[in-house]
């Protein structure tokens, strides 16, 4: 054999593996994962698929531990199934660089998995008038990537269930890095004490109230823990995911407290890293369209709405796969999310940082202090509990 044609051989060989294992990310997943590989299929057409549609909504059913009381609810789940299968595969496509297909929420239809499991209130983007801007911070040695839960500031992945509550979560995890980095210990805090006892409103936007499963807002829930004095452990007021009538807030077992918060008035994601760095977790918001599909991957839609509708908590950032435009890999940041751990990557979700997308950069608070308690009533291990 000719040895330049050999060479030519095994370079282009070289090249397309090389290739396909920078463009396509499903390949692996489609071994793992037998649910996306009808999502991803080249064809597209899911007609031609109906028999595969029960199949894998049977798999669906059993992996999620999914049943329906009727026959007809039967039906009509399967009917919302099928289409959001077709929504993944739209997802996909506007989308590539993520991993879209079957998730838990696949029998919910767009309005009953926003109303279930999202949960922000108010839309305003700009700051409210009487608050904190968070100083401008130095970023010319910022890491080239960072991850507060390599440094122990992170508690597992929560589960805010069938409850609009995720504004609490994204609040109660800011607070437990920042009560971390005061204290050098994990404490998982109490959403069901926001969920139950924080009532407080927007300023300039008067339907804009913290209101349990119904929604609320992370300022706000900032300014009730202000008033409150604090949270308490998650142990002593465990969470339900459901609104109670009653408040069962007990100030001697606060557990951790703020003297502040401030907001990272800028689209600048320097900034966003920086103040991430220097104070600990961020709560942020998002518009989550993409993540009722999302399986893994950077999330770095082509087209997303800056209209925001949930609350999540920034971890950290990174840089994976290559982007051509840019020259170099693609940067991301690391979102905790509060759908469990079977959720996205073991419930994070990692979208693209640089253009703001979904609004990811429009709303970020951060938790400037925290009074340090010298009582028995905070004593903790130093993991998450």
């Amino acid at each position: 054999m000719d040895l330049n044609f050999f060479l030519f051989a095994v370079i282009t060989a070289a090249t397309l593996c090389l290739s396909e294992s920078l463009t396509s990310p499903h390949s692996v997943q489609h071994d793992r994962d037998p649910f996306i590989r009808q999502v991803v299929e080249d064809d597209g057409d899911f007609n031609r698929h109906a028999l595969g549609a029960e199949h894998h909504f049977s798999l669906f059913k059993r992996r999620f531990g999914k049943s329906y009381a009727t026959e007809e609810e039967h039906d009509r789940r399967f009917k919302i199934f099928k289409a959001n299968m077709r929504r993944a595969e739209r997802h996909q496509s506007f989308d590539p660089s993520a991993i879209h297909g079957i998730t838990q929420f696949s029998d919910l239809t767009p309005f009953e998995f926003r109303k279930a499991f999202l949960g922000l209130r108010g839309h305003r983007l700009r700051l409210p008038v009487d608050t904190n801007a968070a100083p401008i911070l130095p970023t010319e040695n910022l890491p080239i990537d960072f991850d507060w839960r390599e440094r122990g500031a992170v508690t597992r992945v929560k589960n805010q269930g069938s409850c609009g509550s995720c504004w609490s979560f994204s609040t109660t995890g800011a607070i437990e890095g920042a009560n971390f980095l005061a204290t050098g210990k994990l404490v998982s805090l109490s959403e069901q004490q926001l969920v139950d006892c924080d009532h407080e409103c927007d300023p300039e936007e008067e339907d804009a109230c913290d209101s349990g499963c119904n929604g609320g807002l992370m300022n706000s829930a900032f300014e009730y823990t202000l008033k409150a004095g604090g949270l308490m452990k998650e142990q002593d007021y465990p969470y339900t995911g459901t609104d109670h009538s009653t408040c069962n807030f007990d100030k001697s077992k606060i557990a951790a407290s703020i003297a502040n918060f401030s907001v990272v008035n800028s689209l600048d994601e320097d900034q966003i890293a920086a103040n991430l760095v220097k104070n600990g977790p961020l709560a942020i918001a998002i518009n989550a369209v993409f993540m009722q599909t999302y399986i893994g991957g950077v999330s770095c839609p082509f087209i997303c709405s800056n209209r925001l509708d949930h609350g999540v908590l920034l971890v950290g950032y990174g840089s994976a796969g290559y982007a051509p435009i840019r020259m170099r890999d693609k940067d991301y940041w690391i979102i905790k999310n509060s759908w469990g751990e079977n959720w996205g990557e073991n419930g994070y979700y990692k979208i693209c940082r640089g253009r703001n997308i979904c609004g990811v950069d429009s709303l970020v608070s951060t938790v400037a202090a925290v009074h340090i308690h010298h009582t028995s009533s905070i004593a903790s291990p130093p993991r998450a509990q």
